[in-house]
């Protein structure tokens, strides 16, 4: 069986040595033999732990216990508990898939609320009244509009005042914040609605503009999940060659 030190596996993986030691302390690889000059050595298994650790970790999602759930599959890994580590990420997958559904339902939600087009502008709500009837905090409120996502009108004694259009561009909001996707994108669409509330929304939020400095995988959720849900169905693949794999 080839041997390698901590330098060659590093650069076969593509990290840093540091990496490496950091992985084996954490638990995300197997516990190395040494030499008698106390040198780590390491095996094929120990790349294949690595490959699958850079892969789990490859996605960036980290709501509602994706990446705690990613970190505990390395772990299994790590640990040759293999058998474990397929089951558990089969649930992973499962997660990725809840999300997808609950993202594109968020869609189909905003697509109904502005499908209402019985808009009463005479009625308005103060601001605790408006956290209210959404059943959010005023910190949120105060949060989404410092964001840019909307601008409220002020009375003249400096107070908010909310109509039934800012009440249906709210809902939109929390919509697509409780599915997790980011402010930027749901600027990026509430911008766009705003000109044509027939823009094709699906594609509009998943895809970040030009002039976007820093994009996050939030920014493009939709896109972010189907990619991570691929990493688990090669996670599946590395896991099953890995129960193949000889013992240290």
């Amino acid at each position: 069986m080839k041997k390698y030190k901590t330098n060659e596996i590093a650069q076969i993986i593509g990290v840093h040595p540091n990496t490496v030691r950091m992985y084996e302390d954490i638990k995300f690889i197997s516990r190395p033999n040494r030499r008698e000059n106390g040198h780590r050595e390491f095996t094929e298994l120990h790349i294949s732990q690595m490959q699958f650790a850079r892969l789990a970790l490859h996605g960036e999602l980290l709501q509602n216990g994706l990446r705690k759930k990613a970190i505990q599959i390395i772990k299994l890994c790590g640990e040759c508990k293999f058998k474990e580590a397929i089951c558990e990420t089969y649930q992973y997958k499962t997660m990725l898939e809840h999300e997808s559904k609950n993202a594109k339902e968020a869609i189909q939600a905003v697509a109904n609320i502005l499908g209402n087009h019985t808009i009463d502008y005479s009625k308005t709500y103060k601001r605790q009244e408006m956290a209210d009837l959404l059943e959010v905090t005023i910190d949120t409120l105060r949060n989404w509009e410092l964001n840019g996502l909307m601008t409220v009108a002020r009375k003249s004694n400096g107070y908010r005042i909310y109509n039934e259009e800012d009440l249906q561009r709210l809902k939109i909001i929390r919509t697509l914040r409780c599915a997790n996707y980011s402010l930027s994108s749901i600027l990026r669409l509430m911008n766009r609605l705003s000109e044509d509330t027939e823009a094709e929304m699906e594609v509009i939020i998943n895809t970040p503009a030009e002039d976007e400095d820093i994009i996050s995988a939030c920014d493009r959720l939709l896109t972010s999940l189907e990619r991570t849900n691929q990493d688990a169905d090669e996670m599946l693949l590395l896991l099953s060659n890995l129960t193949n794999k000889p013992p240290l």
